[in-house]
Parts: C-alpha cells; structure tokens; sequence
C-alpha cells in the first residue's frame, strides 16, 4: 500500500512538471527574434541584441536618387533640414528655390520632441542630432529617395528619404532609419511595404522583444508623467489663442524677474528664434529659488489673457512634501544666461512666417500650417538688444504709483521709432540712476524683454549695465 502510494505521488510530480516544461517552450517559440539569440536561463530568458543597421548597405548603383549633404537645422527625431553638396540639378523645385531640403525620415514615427511633446520624443531627437553629429569632419551624409522620384510627405513641403550617415573614419555609411527603429526610438510607418521593409520588420520584432524606449514601460527621464500637454513654446506662442484657459506644461530658461512674474524663454532651431511668455508665481515664496534667473525650469500652469497684462501663465504650484509631481514647477538646472538675441528696429517690426504644427480636431493628425506675424509678436517676453538708438524724447512716470521715476524713451534709428521703457532702477542711496537730461539727444544701446504696451510693442531695460549711454 505505502508503494502505491509513493508511485501515485511520483507520477504526479512527472505530470506537473510536464505541464510547466510546455508552457515555457510555448513562451520560448512565440519570440519574435530568431531562437539562436535567445540564451537559455532558468528565469527570464536574455536576447541578444543583432545588429540589422550593420546588416544594411548602401548601393549607389541602384535606381534610387542619392544627393550627399549637410545638416542645416535639426528638428526632431525624424526631421531634419539638409543643404546639398554639390549640384542640385536632380532635386525638387522647392529645394534649389530654398537653397536646402526638409527631410521626413521614410518608414519611421518618432515620438514629438517639437509642438506636443511625448514620452521618448527628447531622446529620439538627441540621438538622431548625436548620430549625425558624427558625420562631421571628414565624414558623410546622404539620402536617398525610396522610388525613382522625390516623393513629399502630406505637407507638401517635405520629402520622404532613407538618411545614411557615415561617421568620421569609417569606410560604411549607416542608415539612420533602421537604427530609430532598431533603437525602439520609433515605430513604423507604412516599414514592412518599404524599400528595407525585410530589414525594419525584424530591427522592430527585435526592439518590441527587448522592449525598448517606445514599446519599455519603464519611465521616461526627459519626460513628466501627468495630465498636462506638455508643448514647446515656440508652439505656445505662434497658436496662443488656442491655448487660453487652458493648462499648459513646457521648458525654459528664466530671464528675468519683475514684480512676482518672470519671464522665460526657449529657443527654436527651424526658425532660428527664441519664443518666450511671462509667467505669475503669486507671491508664493516657495517658488522664488525655483524660478531664480538663469535657472532652466520646467512650467505648469494655465494661460490666461487680459487687456492689463495680455497673455501670462499663472496658478504655479510647487507642493515640497511631493516635489517630482508632474503638476509641480521644476527646477532642471541653472547657469544659463538669457539670450539677449541683437535686433535691428528693421527686423523687430519686420513680417515673418512661420511654419507651425497644429493638429487636426477633424483627423488628429498633425498638419503643418503657415502663418505671418511681426518679429516682435513673436518675440514677445524674450530678450533682446538693439543697438545706436537715437534718444529723441523722454518721459518719466509720476503719479505716486510703484512705476514712479520709470522712462519711456523715444527712439530713432534709420527712419523708424521705438520705444525703450526704463525700469526705476536705484543707486544704493534710494536716487535713480536714470534721468531724462541724461539720456535725450545721446545715442543708446538697450537690452531688455519685448513688451507691450497699448498694442505697441515696446523693449523693457530693467539693470543699469542694459543700457548704454555712448
């Protein structure tokens, strides 16, 4: 009987052990990577991360268009702005017009780094900016065209291209394309049907396996988890009125303080700007060291528009018992300087496009969308300096308020008038530093934040060292 009974639990032990020794191989198989780089282990089995970029040449004798460049400008994780070496006889009409082309990187959707930002979209970008960095002295770009022609993207003023880059030193290019996707740093567009769809399959089977960046659960260091878009403010300030009422995130560097507002600014590599907004922290001192000058933070808080003090963030929060909730302000690190970006009175009044992304309420998808303002409408809360102003008229505020001993100046410059506000700026007695004799009729420098005032803009000096009596 005592046999029995032991044959009974023997056989049962085999039994479960079966069971389980099935479900592992039915885990084992239905691995999407090739089972030769699967390393057996009793837990969670490791894969072996194969190289498909290395896998991939470049053939020049092929029916494609093949045009060498350099980078002009990066945009994001899959768009970059390219000048042409040598002739441009081969290209679109838009590009030889422009004199450089907008690349949209074929079969491949990277996170948004630029307009709405999303989780990974930062680190796409800056390793498609370090890859091609690599190319430089004596290395080599070049894209190609995935039929026989230039084919645009949906904005009509992009082109759909494979990127090879060459590094300084090596003798083979690599495609940029596979390795986003290799990388996990995109996902794939319209890949399998591709050129190298064969290629991008596997580097995606092979990243979803290894769950990398875009298919990781793991969190995002560039990005703040929360219910807040976080936007750029190149985005904010070319489709302002979008955003009234609403509640905002986006990333700056701090100019200046005045009165519990600072101004803060960001700048833009398409159009080669800074955008900028003002932003009240409603005497809340806990926020004061957080939004210190030269600090680069991190804003939450909610657009408003008034005719007193036109657009500004206000309803700031920084909660110390929970200080990396997403809701928080966010000191990323200081030691940066404002921009004070030179203007001539020319540029300030002069008409710019601007090509912005907007999404579509209709087909959610993003659209690019041409749009006109002044250089000062855009500029508007950045810091700027403009040089030989012509004082022509001064006049100091006086009515008992805090803007007592303030100066608005008139001033010239080739033809044109502008008006540079003066802060009540003190000496260490208590007398101002500035006075209307001292100013009219001499030629000044001014750097200070692009205001407005009654629909005018206008630039504010608000250190003595900012302006420059000559």
């Amino acid at each position: 009987m005592k046999k029995k009974l032991l044959s009974l639990l023997l056989l049962t032990v085999v039994a479960l052990g079966s069971f389980a020794g099935c479900d592992g191989l039915k885990k084992n198989s239905s691995t999407s990577v090739d089972s030769s780089t699967v390393e057996s282990s009793s837990s969670v089995p490791e894969i072996e991360k194969i190289d498909y970029v290395s896998q991939l040449k470049l053939d020049m004798a092929t029916e494609t268009i093949k045009q060498e460049v350099t980078v002009k400008t990066y945009i994001d994780g899959d768009t970059t702005h390219f000048f042409p070496k040598g002739s441009t006889a081969n290209m679109p009409t838009i590009v030889q017009d422009d004199g450089f082309l907008k690349a949209r990187y074929a079969a491949v959707n990277t996170p948004e780094s630029t307009g709405t930002i999303e989780k990974w979209g930062k680190r796409a970008s800056d390793f498609t900016k370090a890859q091609l960095e690599t190319a430089k002295n004596g290395g080599s770009i070049i894209l190609e065209t995935e039929g026989m022609e230039w084919e645009a993207d949906s904005t009509k003023k992009r082109f759909l291209v494979w990127v090879w880059y060459k590094p300084a030193g090596a003798t083979e290019y690599r495609n940029l394309n596979l390795e986003l996707l290799q990388e996990g740093l995109a996902v794939g567009s319209k890949a399998g049907t591709s050129r190298y769809g064969e290629l991008c399959n596997k580097a995606i089977s092979q990243a979803k396996a290894l769950s990398l960046h875009v298919y990781s659960k793991d969190k995002d260091p560039d990005y703040f988890e929360g219910q807040v878009p976080e936007i750029d403010l190149k985005t904010l300030r070319t489709n302002i009125d979008s955003y009234v009422n609403k509640r905002v995130a986006f990333e700056g560097t701090v100019t200046t303080y005045s009165d519990w507002n600072i101004y803060v600014e960001d700048y833009d590599d398409a159009t080669q700007m800074y955008y900028g907004i003002t932003a009240f922290y409603g005497y809340n001192g806990a926020l004061h060291s957080h939004l210190a000058p030269g600090n680069r933070v991190r804003i939450v808080g909610n657009l408003t528009y008034s005719e007193n003090f036109g657009y500004q963030i206000s309803n700031l929060k920084y909660d110390e018992f929970e200080p990396d909730s997403a809701d928080n302000v966010q000191n990323l690190g200081g030691g940066h300087a404002p921009a004070n970006q030179e203007v001539t009175i020319d540029e300030f009044f002069s008409k710019v496009e601007v090509e912005t992304e907007v999404k579509n309420p209709e087909t959610e998808e993003i659209e690019l969308v041409t749009k006109e303002f002044t250089y000062a409408e855009l500029a508007y809360s950045t810091s700027v300096c403009m040089k030989n102003l012509k004082v022509t008229r001064a006049y100091t505020t006086n009515n008992g308020g805090d803007n007592d001993g303030a100066i608005s100046l008139t001033c010239t410059s080739g033809g044109k008038e502008i008006t540079i506000r003066v802060h009540a700026i003190k000496d260490s007695n208590g007398e101002m530093v500035f006075i209307e004799d001292d100013l009219v009729g001499k030629t000044i420098d001014a750097t200070g934040i692009v205001e407005a005032f009654n629909g005018e803009y206008q630039i504010k000096v608000f250190l003595e060292e900012n302006l420059i009596i000559h």
